[in-house]
């Protein structure tokens, strides 16, 4: 009998245009039911694919403290995601909510 080898998946191998970034993200949003740590742990995963060195570079933060603000250990400040979701080519919409 054969072993199965597993291997862990990781969502940020398979982000590879901005359209599947942004679809992961809203999805990401609408599940974390409030969980700002959640929505931060799935910029980080966008912040993998796209590269996290040049990602912090272009949010102006260093590596380090992006990796921890993007853990989903923490929520991060406001002005922390919006200048990573900048930094990711992405965009911040509002819409009413749904009844």
């Amino acid at each position: 009998m054969t072993k199965t080898k597993t291997t862990r998946y990781d969502v940020a191998e398979h982000l590879r245009t901005p359209e599947e970034m942004a679809a992961y993200l809203e999805a990401c949003i609408e599940e974390a039911d409030g969980d700002a740590a959640f929505v931060a742990k799935a910029l980080g995963d966008i912040a993998r694919a796209k590269g996290m060195a040049q990602v912090a570079r272009d949010a102006g933060l260093s590596r380090e403290s992006l990796y921890k603000a993007l853990s989903g250990d923490r929520s991060p400040g406001f002005d922390t995601i919006l200048k990573v979701i900048g930094a990711l080519g992405l965009e911040l919409h509002a819409g009413a909510a749904r009844a």
